[in-house]
């Protein structure tokens, strides 16, 4: 491991105040709140007509400067990892020309002119590669600089989809230098793997010209064309492997490792899913280890089912592509180990191993909504500010990051918290960002939802 260590010394977040209680939009179009509840979460957030992911991105970040009493004459690098961007050319230099706006306002120094501005895209994971490449500036040419790395995302479904639950949008912006005080990233270490899947999750610009097109809605960014099912199968698969990859670098078994580990926190398209992968993949390793062969047969045993079936389905998945299989595309490439899943979630091995790791911040995070490139860097600071209420000792433990971007990528980050992450920690504001929260009526929602005005009673606030 390299002797110099890079991380990130504080976030800062940002939300819009316009939330949609989900027991409201259930109560509107007939949903099961329970379900969702359980699923999905308690509510999500939708900007104002005169919010987008620039305006975010710059209210997360100088709430980071001010936060953390961050010199931006210090920072060399700007990176936006975003896939709701309105330019098609440019990005992040919007985003600092709105900071040193802000900066001159609170009469600080200005961002310098020097400072690289990249614009990251990868759907979900765009953030997660900005954060790479920040470390990777500050390894090589950017020594003695400081970063700033911000995730600014929209999810925004057509109303009557599939998707409509699971919208949300924010920023989160992340200080990244070395020798940091809240977290450790061991980027030696880091697992990834990627693969085209074909028709996962798309944003096609020609919606706009489609006839279908309805006129009267007024959206600054694409509705997805995505099928669930597919989806939720391509996050299993590829986080699986990108575990795969950083094990295999680290020369421990996932079980070694997944007991060692203090926290996961993963992308989280939903309230579930993070959950769901978990298991899947502490499953895999199971059906895979020579050493836990007794136990796996013990597990599949107890939900009688075949164990031999299992491993020749794990052993012999392909990976998922609609072009290679267009049946993929609705097919569960794991109809037995799902059902190994759903007897394994009754074990006190599943709330261990599982549950356990995926527990903090859950509880605020049900109120973010699925944020995108900003889902697992929000989760990440929300976890940590709970871990600081709980006062649980956390100094130079082991904790990692799953990233996922449909399209199809994922990445595994080995983490470790640094030793003053209380007093960076101190100062997150993950459920401050959330205060102020105006709940919508069903009316004033669809006004927002297709770009109409609406009259709204606010207080503004960054």
């Amino acid at each position: 491991m390299s002797t110099r260590q890079f991380g990130i010394s504080g976030q800062a977040f940002y939300v819009p105040p316009f939330r949609v209680s989900l027991q409201d939009w259930c109560a509107w179009t007939n949903n099961p709140w329970d379900k969702v509840r359980k699923v999905v979460g308690n509510g999500f957030r939708i900007p104002g007509l005169h919010e987008n992911a620039y305006t975010m991105a710059a209210n997360a970040a100088l709430s980071l400067i001010e936060n953390y009493d961050i010199d931006p004459e210090k920072i060399g690098f700007l990176a936006l990892g975003t896939e709701s961007s309105t330019d098609n050319a440019i990005g992040s230099v919007i985003v600092k020309g709105m900071v040193n706006e802000g900066l001159k306002k609170l009469g600080k120094p200005l961002l310098p002119r020097e400072c690289e501005v990249p614009e990251i895209k990868q759907a979900c994971l765009a953030g997660v590669y900005a954060l790479k490449a920040a470390i990777r500036y500050l390894g090589m040419d950017g020594r003695g600089k400081e970063v700033i790395v911000i995730s600014s995302d929209i999810a925004s479904y057509q109303r009557g989809s599939t998707g409509e639950q699971t919208q949300g949008a924010g920023a989160v912006a992340q200080w990244v230098c070395e020798n940091p005080d809240l977290l450790e990233i061991h980027l030696d270490y880091a697992g990834s793997a990627s693969h085209y899947r074909g028709l996962d999750f798309r944003k096609p610009v020609k919606r706009y010209l489609s006839e279908q097109y309805r006129p009267n809605e007024v959206h600054l960014h694409d509705f997805p064309v995505f099928n669930g099912k597919f989806s939720t199968n391509c996050f299993v698969d590829e986080t699986a492997r990108a575990i795969d990859s950083m094990t295999e670098k680290m020369d421990v078994t996932f079980g070694d490792y997944l007991t060692r580990v203090k926290a996961v926190f993963a992308h989280r398209p939903y309230q579930r899913m993070p959950e769901t992968s978990l298991g899947l993949a502490y499953l895999m390793y199971l059906a895979t280890a020579e050493s836990k062969s007794e136990r796996f047969e013990e597990l599949a045993s107890s939900a009688q089912l075949d164990p031999q079936i299992i491993r020749n389905e794990v052993a012999n998945q392909e990976a998922l592509s609609c072009f290679e299989n267009e049946d993929a595309v609705h097919a569960n490439p794991y109809p037995n180990l799902m059902q190994l899943l759903r007897a394994f979630r009754d074990t006190s091995e599943h709330q261990d191993l599982v549950c356990g790791k995926v527990r903090l911040g859950a509880e605020p995070i049900k109120e973010f909504g699925n944020l995108y490139s900003a889902a697992l860097p929000a989760w990440i600071g929300a976890g940590l500010e709970d871990a600081l209420e709980q006062d649980l000792d956390l100094m130079h433990q082991p904790i990692l990051a799953l990233g996922y971007g449909s399209g199809d990528a994922a990445d595994a980050l080995p983490m470790r918290v640094a030793a003053n992450w209380k007093q960076a920690a101190a100062k997150l504001n993950v459920k401050k960002a959330l205060l102020g929260s105006v709940d919508l009526t069903q009316e004033q929602y669809h006004s927002l939802h297709a770009g109409l005005p609406t009259t709204l009673h606010y207080e503004p606030h960054r």
